[in-house]
């Protein structure tokens, strides 16, 4: 599951870094600089970076969740289709899925079960 939400995001990364045509549109159509996507996207490799590290996984998991929050804010403000809003709710959700089967601190935290 980590897994899968990692080579998502580096591919989201990616793009935003690369800016091709559909990345520019994008960014025009929700009122965001250009310049602003380079940026963006390095962000989102830091975040990566610290989720994909062991040590230091919750703390990417909690900066890629307010990453995403952003994402969803934005949507709303631009008044986007309801599929916009959920998609960075999912992968947020798949994220913490992903660290919560993989980390025995975060199940010990949060169980699901007594």
């Amino acid at each position: 599951m980590s897994t899968l939400m990692v080579l998502f995001l580096l591919f989201d990364a990616t793009i935003h870094i690369m800016r091709p045509p559909a990345v520019v549109e994008a960014f025009a159509k929700l009122g965001f600089p250009q310049s602003a996507a380079i940026g963006l996207g390095i962000t989102e490799l830091v975040c990566i970076a610290l989720y994909v590290i062991p040590r230091t996984s919750v703390l990417g998991a909690i900066l890629l969740t307010g990453y995403l929050g952003g994402a969803i804010a934005t949507q709303l403000r631009s008044d986007q289709p309801l599929f916009s809003l959920v998609f960075p709710v999912l992968i947020a959700v798949l994220i913490w899925g992903g660290i919560f089967l993989r980390d025995e601190r975060l199940r010990a935290l949060i169980p699901l079960r007594k």
